[in-house]
């Protein structure tokens, strides 16, 4: 196991999560947010709310939930890992069952974190004052620049097209640590893996990065609007 080199420059607050109705919450001192997920599934275009029930539709109401449950399940096998190597605490040991996640987090592990250099925090609540929040897997050095990293897995690969929402949420993550800490955090890494160990890695940084900031001010806008 090789040790992370973490430089702990900032505080990040303790926080409480609760999911009502689907709604997902972070409370942070007095505030309660709403996550950066429940505001982007909340402002779906009606194009993707189409797509997803003619997918549902296609393989049946009762399949698609498994699908979703079982890489729910994977995807958060495959964090723990993740995150006990990054903590430095070595693997779980897990049921047959969480073998393939086990695989997947080594590939990401020896494909992806070769390029972290620093990290400030594992795991860790970021919020804008006011108006959302959410979880990060990485904040720290990438590639020579101040990043927001996550974890994803994906049942097959993904084209840069499709992962939008996965953009928007890394430049969400990206504003609120620097309106908190007074960062100038300027890229989001995507590091993904599939079941049969397919690795992908998404670097969204400049104009791009810019673009999908103004992208989900505009959903966060929407979702407020619609709450009133």
């Amino acid at each position: 196991m090789v040790p992370m080199k973490w430089n702990k420059l900032y505080h990040y607050p303790p926080s409480t999560r609760s999911t009502t109705d689907g709604i997902r919450t972070y409370g942070i001192g007095k505030e309660k947010l709403p996550s950066v997920t429940t505001i982007l599934q909340a402002t779906q275009s009606p194009e993707k709310k189409a797509s997803l029930a003619k997918w549902k539709a296609r393989v049946g109401a009762e399949q698609a939930e498994s699908i979703r449950n079982t890489a729910a399940s994977r995807g958060s096998n495959m964090h723990l890992h993740l995150e006990r190597y990054i903590l430095g605490q070595g693997h779980l040991d897990l049921t047959e069952e969480g073998k393939t996640a086990k695989t997947m987090a080594n590939v990401i592990i020896e494909k992806g974190l070769g390029d972290l250099s620093e990290i400030w925090g594992s795991e860790v609540t970021l919020y804008y004052p006011g108006l959302y929040a959410g979880a990060t897997d990485l904040v720290g050095v990438y590639d020579y620049e101040d990043s927001i990293i996550d974890f994803k897995q994906s049942n097959k690969p993904k084209r840069r097209e499709w992962i939008e929402d996965y953009c928007m949420q890394m430049a969400a993550y990206a504003m609120a640590h620097n309106q908190v800490h007074r960062t100038e955090i300027t890229q989001g890494v995507i590091l993904m893996c599939t079941p049969d160990n397919y690795f992908q890695k998404f670097q969204i940084k400049g104009r791009e990065f810019i673009k999908y900031q103004h992208q989900f001010l505009e959903k966060v806008d929407q979702y407020y609007n619609m709450s009133r």
